[in-house]
């Protein structure tokens, strides 16, 4: 039997390696800056935390997660990170640390869903979370970081969506408003939608069912989504958040509809969409999730974060050129070739050669097929006299040169 990936699944061949790291490395880079540090959590937790956390109204929970027995405990492969990193933050004690606590991660995460374009049962998020901060500065910044992430990978035709779900006390209101309006047409609802009116009423804006969508488009929900059961608290941290935003010129816009797919959120929920391919692409979600570190045993604390999708940003991007070999060492002098090429990669020049040892004139066509700009020769009369032959791929003008004025040269930038 022919062995392949598991459905969903999906190999970073070589080929394709070098836009993840290129995408990793602009996150770092941002995240280093804005003083935000990396935290590693396992890939799998106790199912409880996703149950407790996530909650039982979620899709997630209901239908997607990877979840084994081991020894009579209940084990899941993590769909979100935002649970793994809470739990970390309250078994490590870190809400004694000075506030706020900014961290950030990358890694993959599991979901039994249909595989599509830019989405895997097992893929790749990317994301941050602020711990200690209520005001709405904090929901802001992360809002700006991620705009500049997405600029940095050069995914154009964004558009910031941005609500306010209020507090657990104001949203209640809100929830039973909802049951009002689309009880006498439940029946007609799908499945999920049934179980999201008896659990979270406010995920059923939420459902991806079209005709759920059109159920509630002949309600009066639209008015009722639009009253105002905010409370003054909340609608007051909404009112400085489009502040910030203002002043960072990020253009937004307000859907009342938009909820997230996630229980623990409150207040703030964000999302950022691209039309870069002609149809509307989810590219960050997040918000604020106040209650969760409370519900999982921690003190209550605030808290904000988005996650984004690397397969979906992906799909997106303009792909970076990937870094070229700039050295491939043409000789079968063995001994003099891996010490050149050690100092050559020490000195930061990428640089092979041909491990194999085979002709002369195989090894030169193979650095001519290699991408390598430069063929570095050392033949009988190079080890004589010192020094080596450099012979341009493009061009074919070859050059001898000293190997430590060579050096200087690459590492000047001269070449």
């Amino acid at each position: 039997m022919k062995l392949s990936a598991p459905k969903g699944t999906k190999d970073i061949l070589p080929s394709e390696s070098y836009v993840w790291q290129f995408m990793e490395d602009k996150a770092k880079f941002i995240f280093d800056k804005s003083n935000y540090k990396e935290i590693r959590t396992p890939i799998f937790e106790a199912t409880e935390l996703f149950a407790r956390g996530v909650g039982n109204s979620t899709d997630i929970v209901n239908k997607e997660m990877y979840t084994f027995i081991q020894k009579e405990r209940s084990l899941t492969l993590r769909p979100e990170n935002t649970a793994g990193v809470v739990r970390a933050f309250i078994e490590h004690g870190m809400f004694k640390l000075p506030s706020p606590l900014k961290m950030w991660y990358k890694g993959p995460m599991f979901r039994y869903e249909r595989p599509q374009a830019g989405r895997q049962r097992q893929f790749h998020q990317i994301g941050v979370e602020v711990f200690g901060i209520k005001s709405a500065i904090a929901d802001a910044e992360v809002i700006q970081m991620a705009m500049w992430y997405l600029n940095e990978l050069k995914i154009s035709k964004l558009s910031l969506e941005i609500n306010n779900l209020g507090c657990e006390k104001c949203r209640e209101e809100h929830k039973n408003k909802i049951k009002e309006a689309v009880k006498p047409i439940l029946a007609e609802f799908c499945e999920d939608c049934n179980i999201r009116y008896e659990r979270n009423s406010l995920r059923m804006l939420d459902c991806k069912n079209e005709k759920c969508k059109q159920l509630l488009a002949s309600t009066e929900i639209d008015a009722i989504i639009n009253d105002d059961y905010i409370c003054p608290e909340c609608s007051d941290h909404f009112i400085e958040l489009q502040g910030y935003l203002k002043a960072l010129n990020i253009e937004y816009t307000i859907n009342k509809r938009l909820v997230r797919g996630l229980d623990y959120y409150n207040k703030t929920v964000f999302e950022i969409t691209s039309n870069a391919l002609g149809s509307q692409n989810a590219v960050c979600g997040g918000g604020r999730y106040d209650p969760l570190v409370e519900m999982l045993g921690g003190p209550s604390t605030p808290a904000v974060g988005w996650a984004m999708g690397m397969e979906r940003l992906l799909s997106l991007m303009e792909l970076p050129k990937e870094e070229n070999l700039q050295v491939f060492i043409v000789s079968n002098y063995m001994n003099e070739t891996i010490k050149i090429a050690s100092e050559l990669r020490i000195s930061g020049i990428c640089t092979d050669y041909d491990l194999g040892n085979r002709g002369f004139s195989k090894q030169l066509d193979k650095a001519a097929k290699s991408g390598a700009k430069y063929a570095l020769i050392i033949g009988e009369e190079e080890l004589k006299t010192g020094n080596l032959t450099l012979k341009n791929l493009l061009s074919g003008i070859q050059k001898k040169f000293d190997k430590n004025e060579l050096i200087l040269k690459f590492c000047n930038k001269k070449n």
